[in-house]
This record gives structure tokens, sequence and C-alpha cells, in this order.
């Protein structure tokens, strides 16, 4: 069966025709017992995702048909995304990512916009932390906030991952900010969470001035591996073939973030930045 997302406004009025209007579509495979049981409530489910592009649904998609573990999704677009990966009859999780993409907002906001896209049906938080915050060396913010933020996503039994952006960073930021996320799991957590607590690399939208890589670098992996530990490292961004996934895996990070799955698993050529 093909379930088919309309992208642009559909009428509510005469169903059966408008259904046969549904030409610019984006097609979706789906499992043959995905139905409607009236052609307007498949209309309604359809206005429900046209807030989505065709580069999201088509994202969505490729995660589920290839098996992947995770898709991360803006916040507003959680609750529809999950009923989507619900419909397609996949554990795919969904995750977003908390005060993207510069992390500026206040420990509050953060908080306010976890617990939305907990109720949203979130699988996985990815908070960007205030960098900006600890390089003024307001550590005791900074700390606070990880504490605070972390506690709402473990009460809730989400995975919660520090985006610490490493290409606004030096080698001595990137290792005291990554101890610094360490030592407030451990000393604010019991040690059997510690496995749901991730310390992430980059958000991959940070635009650097000098034209230098703005995701995950072997040099900076390292050293946030070293730091981070028994907390485990995600790297995103940067990872751009086969070799460089084997690579960051032999260094020791749990998950790669990439907008080139599909691409790398099958040792394809790649053209995005991210």
């Amino acid at each position: 069966a093909i379930l088919l997302f309309c992208v642009r406004s559909v009428a509510s009025d005469n169903v059966t025709a408008e259904l046969a209007k549904l030409l610019a579509t984006l097609s979706i495979a789906a499992p043959p017992d995905m139905v409607f049981a009236k052609a307007k409530d498949a209309l309604a489910w359809i206005n429900a995702a046209l807030a989505y592009t065709p580069e999201e649904l088509a994202a969505i998609n490729e995660a589920v048909s290839e098996r992947f573990k995770l898709i991360m999704i803006r916040p507003e677009y959680v609750s529809l995304a999950k009923e989507l990966v619900s419909k397609l009859q996949s554990n795919l999780l969904v995750g977003t990512v908390i005060d993207f993409s510069k992390g500026i907002n206040s420990t509050e906001y953060k908080c306010s916009e976890a617990l939305n896209a907990i109720d949203d049906g979130v699988d996985e938080l990815d908070f960007v932390i205030d960098y900006e915050a600890f390089k003024r060396n307001e550590v005791d913010y900074v700390r606070k906030q990880v504490v605070d933020c972390t506690k709402i996503g473990l009460d809730n039994n989400k995975t919660v991952k520090w985006i610490i952006e490493i290409a606004a960073l030096n080698n001595h930021e990137i290792v005291q900010l990554t101890a610094l996320i360490k030592n407030c799991v451990i000393s604010n957590f019991n040690e059997s969470q510690y496995e749901k607590v991730f310390v992430k690399s980059s958000t991959g939208f940070y635009v650097t001035h000098d034209g230098s890589a703005n995701g995950a670098t072997f040099s900076a992996i390292k050293l946030m591996i070293e730091n981070a530990f028994p907390l485990s490292v995600k790297a995103s961004g940067g990872v751009k073939s086969y070799e460089d996934a084997l690579q960051m895996i032999n260094l020791g990070v749990k998950r790669i973030g990439t907008s080139s799955a599909r691409q790398i698993a099958n040792n394809e050529n790649i053209n995005t930045d991210y």
C-alpha cells in the first residue's frame, strides 16, 4: 500500500474528489494494514501532516525503511512524527533538539520546551548547552542548567544529550565543558542512569568564521571521550564516509549523528555538509 501525503491544503468538502487530486504528493511506503476507515479520516490525518516539508517526510520514511535507531525532529513536529512512526509500525525513536541552535535561552525556557516535547511523546532530548555562558565563566549557572534539564529528562525516562558545540570552543574549553557535564551527572544522579546521558559534539549549524569544520573532528572527539567517561559521546556532523564512521567508532563513540546515514552504511558518495 502507498500512503500519499499532500503538500498543499486540502478542502474538507467532496472528499472523494479531493483524494483523487492528491497528485502533488510525496509517496511513503506503508504496511498493507495501514488503512483509514473513511476517506475523511485519511484527509484529516493528511491535513495534520501538511506542516512537514517533503524532505522531512522522506527522512522519516528512510529512517523507518533503513531501520535506523533515531531521527531528530524539530520540537513542533514531534507529536506528528510519533504518530507517523506508530502508523508505520516502526520502533524508530524520535528525538528533538532543545533550545536550537545557539542554546542561549534561559534554563527555564529549556525546561519548558523539554516538558512540551515530553508531552508530545519524544524519546530523546538533546539540549544545546549555553556554551557562551560557559565561555564567560558563568560556571555555576551552566552547572545548574545541566542538573535541572537532565533531571527533567531522566525523571521522565528519556535519554538526554548535551550538545557542547565544539566548533565554538578551543581544546581546553572542550575538555573543561565535557568534564563539567560528567561531574554534574556523577554528583547528582544514580550510576544506573549514566547510560542515558551523552555528551554530543555539535548541532551542525554553527557558522565558523574561517571556514573550518563545524561538526565532529577526530581530535575533538578524542578529547571528549577522554573526559566524558562514564558518560557516552555522540559525534554529530562531519562524519561523511564509511571510513570516518569506522574511525569514530574505533575512538569510542556510541552514537553518530548524520543526515547521510544510508549513504554511509552503503559506502556511497556524500554531498552534504552535515
